[in-house]
């Protein structure tokens, strides 16, 4: 590994990397394909995304000629820094993927199949609205490769929906999950906990709703309020009443309950699934540390412990690759120590767990107390992993505390 580099470096021009970083062969690679286009921008969001309102300078129906010029740009990147590999994963994230016509997103897992190739049985993923899943739109992602359809449910109770300024219909769920169902796709269902007058049955409702649909893979997140959202001004003003820490892990504990009865099970602190193969790989990479390249404005990539990130308005990012030059904004090589509490935090959040021999001598002596606390299992802390329970996931800062004091 070459030294760390200041944080916030400005990366070259022609998006080089620096002397020491190489691509491995052995380390898996993903793409991450960034589509910052969202027809309502949601109350809570603070995403890089634009609404036609609020977007100036870019336009949506030159968006894939752009990325694709990065992704050509990338090989040669690629190329000397040791070559190309194969992508295992592809994911397709915004925003509103599915807001572009699918020959767009075709096209563009065009590009990466011919600038990378798309390793045999990859992943590929494209997140989607309700609103936006037709039968038509899913037969055209199946043709074009993809594999998965990750569809924002959040809530199918009409109130929650609203006060997080979801505009689509609790009705176009299972439209949308039985359209991608007939391509033989896999489907996975996001959701949120936690939003203003959410009620704990409200929220046994979605799940029960959800499960309903019989996905292969669910993703149940806590709503956390971002400064300059819409939503943190109205809770601001009074307007509207802030997530309740005890509630929300009512609310989990409920989810990680009544999924597990249904034959889910969790492998990372927010995520379900049927069975192992049905996990996501594209994000299990990212807590995995393993390499990826992400394109589009505002977009983040690592590689071989280089970390680079683009810059984030798309009339930007389209004006400097017209010019032939990178998109990327600014870079970083972390030093050990921050490389370690990373790990930790990462590694600690996925089912399979961080192993005790990666901790530090400190770390390791924190072992004993977390075991005491309930906050990891004892069994197989003994066999050499730190694996959080239930419990230990409500607490997952506080058990990273502990290993990297």
């Amino acid at each position: 590994m070459g030294a760390a580099l200041p944080l916030g470096e400005a990366a070259p021009a022609d998006g080089r990397m620096p002397e020491g970083v190489r691509v491995d062969p052995d380390v898996d690679f993903g793409v991450y394909l960034h589509v910052p286009f969202c027809s309502v921008r949601c109350g809570y969001c603070d995403f890089n995304t634009y609404t036609s309102d609020e977007l100036r300078g870019a336009r949506r129906d030159q968006y894939a000629d752009t990325l694709i010029d990065e992704i050509e740009l990338s090989r040669g990147v690629l190329e000397a820094a040791g070559g190309l590999r194969a992508a295992q994963t592809v994911f397709f994230g915004g925003g509103t993927p599915t807001l572009l016509p699918p020959e767009d997103l075709a096209r563009m897992l065009d590009a990466v199949r011919t600038t990378f190739g798309i390793a045999p049985g990859a992943e590929v993923t494209v997140e989607a609205n309700p609103d936006t899943v037709t039968e038509s739109v899913a037969a055209s992602l199946a043709d074009a490769g993809v594999t998965r359809v990750s569809i924002g449910m959040q809530s199918s109770v009409p109130h929650v929906l609203a006060a997080l300024d979801r505009t689509h219909s609790p009705a176009n769920i299972g439209t949308a999950v039985s359209a991608v169902k007939a391509q033989g796709l896999d489907v996975s269902l996001d959701l949120i906990y936690g939003a203003p007058g959410e009620s704990l049955d409200d929220w046994r409702q979605s799940l029960d709703t959800a499960l309903s649909h019989e996905p292969d893979h669910l993703s149940a997140y806590a709503l956390i309020i971002e400064d300059g959202t819409k939503l943190a001004r109205q809770i601001r003003r009074g307007e509207r009443v802030a997530p309740d820490d005890d509630v929300q892990a009512d609310m989990y504990e409920l989810a990680d309950e009544v999924l597990g009865s249904a034959g889910y099970s969790w492998y990372e602190v927010s995520n379900w699934a049927r069975s192992e193969s049905q996990r996501s790989r594209h994000n299990l990479a990212y807590w995995r540390g393993t390499d990826w390249w992400g394109f589009g404005p505002g977009a983040h990539s690592h590689l071989d412990g280089l970390r680079w990130w683009n810059v984030k308005h798309p009339a930007a990012y389209a004006a400097r690759l017209a010019e032939g030059a990178s998109p990327a904004a600014g870079r970083e090589r972390p030093d050990a120590d921050a490389r370690y509490l990373e790990r930790v935090l990462l590694q600690s959040r996925i089912r399979e767990g961080l192993p005790i021999t990666d901790l530090t001598p400190s770390g390791r002596r924190g072992v004993a107390a977390l075991i005491a606390d309930q906050l990891i299992e004892a069994d197989t802390a003994i066999r050499g992993r730190i694996v959080l329970t239930r419990r230990g996931r409500l607490l997952a800062d506080a058990v990273v505390r502990t290993l990297t004091e």
